[in-house]
């Protein structure tokens, strides 16, 4: 057996009519009440204003920047301010400027890596050299797949930070990567202070 849809009466119409004229349009599209509506489909079809023209991506929202902790070596390295002549910084950097002292921290570990810098950092300065250049190699990939990714050279990374602290802060004026007859990415080189 099929039941019957029930019409709806005069009272009932007006009361959805008001309802539905308080209703707010989604999206701004034009709602009327069904019993209302006129216009046949054609005719409402041709009424609406022809759209814009659309680009695949212009309202999606930016993708942020992948998360690194620390900046690659070379990017701060390279950023650090210049805090030495201009002239002498780009002549260093051409190469044009012979190191005065080296030191390879090549096959070493951090715990032999660490005081060897310091000390050969601190008795070039009690020497009064200005420039020396010190090699670090450009580091093996080590990366197990652990859930924490390694460092692509481990002295490489720590080398520039041993330098901005205690003690060799006060001796270093600046640091950037060697020229590649010294070394290039694998090596630094480390302008000091002139001694008062």
């Amino acid at each position: 057996m099929s039941k019957r849809r029930k019409q709806l009466s005069d009272q009932e119409k007006e009361l959805w009519a008001r309802v539905a004229q308080t209703a707010i349009p989604m999206r701004n599209a034009p709602v009327e009440a069904p019993h209302i509506i006129s216009q046949k489909p054609k005719e409402r079809a041709t009424q609406h204003p022809a759209i814009s023209k659309f680009q695949v991506g212009s309202h999606a929202p930016q993708r942020p920047k992948p998360h690194d902790l620390k900046p690659d070596v070379r990017a701060d390295v390279a950023n650090a301010p210049l805090m030495m002549d201009r002239k002498s910084f780009q002549t260093m950097k051409r190469g044009k400027l012979s190191p005065e002292g080296r030191i390879d921290l090549h096959g070493m570990t951090l715990a032999q890596a660490h005081p060897a810098l310091t000390s050969f950092v601190m008795n070039a300065f009690a020497d009064g050299k200005r420039l020396v250049l010190i090699i670090t190699g450009k580091g093996k990939m080590r990366d197990e797949g652990g859930p924490m990714p390694a460092r692509f050279g481990v002295l490489r990374h720590q080398v520039p930070e041993w330098l901005r602290m205690a003690p060799l802060a006060q001796c270093v004026l600046q640091v950037t990567e060697a020229h590649l007859k010294h070394g290039g990415s694998g090596a630094y080189y480390v302008y000091l202070k002139r001694r008062r």
